[in-house]
């Protein structure tokens, strides 16, 4: 069986539309990147998530150059990590070491322009089958064709939190989309519960923090 990618590769894909442009605000989409790379590593059993601190388990590597760089932040702590903190310190830079990642992997295509004939840009396209394929866990979730596993209920959950799941087209309504997400992310297990909780926590403070 073809191993699936990353979690936050899936999760960075699906968050933008075909021609590269965000579908939320690009900090959103970070800290969602972050609690995906954390997930990453919970769920692989290489990190360990309890009551809010993240420590180090078996910190084999990955392979994956982003997971691997952020991993090693646990090694300097044997007692674990703030989970929030350490969240919100890989938001800073998981955004552009993602798209990165991806350009290297060919998912993600660099498109140069200029707007109104003078100002450069750059744009990162992907396809819609890129984002099918992203999205399928999701989809094969909600609709019942198999079992997803942790990882896939992980994905369900971030997308909820990060609002995203009303752009993947999958033939129920935005209420029952959600709802039916939300039942995916919370009843899978105790830490996929944890890891989108995390996220959604980090959101919030996050758009808190703008009105203060």
């Amino acid at each position: 069986m073809e191993q699936s990618p990353p979690l936050y590769q899936d999760l960075f894909v699906v968050c933008h539309h075909e021609n590269g442009k965000p579908l939320v605000h690009r900090s959103s989409i970070a800290l969602g990147l972050a609690g995906a790379v954390l997930a990453d590593l919970v769920l692989s059993g290489r990190v360990t998530l309890d009551k809010g601190r993240a420590a180090a388990a078996e910190l084999t590597a990955t392979g994956d150059p982003v997971i691997d760089a952020y991993a090693r932040e646990f090694l300097r702590d044997p007692a674990g990590l703030d989970a929030l903190t350490w969240a919100k310190a890989v938001a800073a830079d998981v955004y552009d070491r993602a798209q990165r990642e991806l350009v290297n992997a060919g998912v993600l295509v660099a498109v140069t322009g200029r707007r109104l004939g003078m100002l450069p840009y750059t744009r990162y396209q992907t396809d819609m089958a890129a984002i099918v394929r992203a999205s399928a866990d999701v989809r094969s979730a909600v609709s019942g064709w198999r079992d997803i596993g942790a990882r896939g209920a992980a994905l369900c959950g971030l997308v909820l939190v990060l609002q995203v799941h009303t752009e993947l087209y999958i033939g129920q309504s935005d209420a029952q989309l959600g709802a039916n997400l939300l039942t995916i992310a919370r009843g899978h297990s105790p830490q996929v519960k944890s890891l989108v909780a995390l996220v959604e926590r980090l959101i919030g403070e996050a758009a808190v923090a703008v009105y203060r």
